[in-house]
């Protein structure tokens, strides 16, 4: 007798492919804010504190992102100032990553709609 034996199953793991990526963190209140938004248009909202949440946004949306998008400069990460509880606003976006603690013009209109995003989407149980 013989028995056929079919490979194990392999778990399919399908990672979602990173559009942009917002994180916020430090100042006074210790802000550790994420938002994530996807090639497909959907959206990981995550804080200190609380549940993160998975939603996907609206065309409009996204095509306001994208929009934005085509205009952003990442550039180089600033130097930390002098002091203690300053906001770091770190921006990935096309396989790059900086950390700035003012905004650029061409930083502005991505970070300002990626806080409307998380504002909208992260609501606490």
């Amino acid at each position: 007798m013989s028995a056929i034996m079919a490979p194990p199953a392999q778990a399919a793991t399908v990672q979602k492919k990173v559009l942009v990526e917002l994180r916020e963190t430090g100042g006074f209140a210790g802000f550790k804010d994420r938002v994530i938004v996807y090639t497909d248009g959907c959206a990981r909202v995550s804080r200190r504190t609380g549940p993160t949440v998975d939603k996907c946004l609206t065309g409009k949306e996204i095509r306001t992102l994208r929009g934005h998008l085509k205009h952003l400069r990442v550039g180089r990460s600033e130097a930390r100032p002098q002091g203690a509880d300053f906001l770091t606003y770190t921006l990935a976006y096309r396989g790059h990553r900086a950390s700035r603690y003012t905004l650029p013009s061409s930083w502005k209109p991505v970070v300002q709609q990626l806080e409307q995003v998380r504002q909208k989407y992260w609501a606490p149980d």
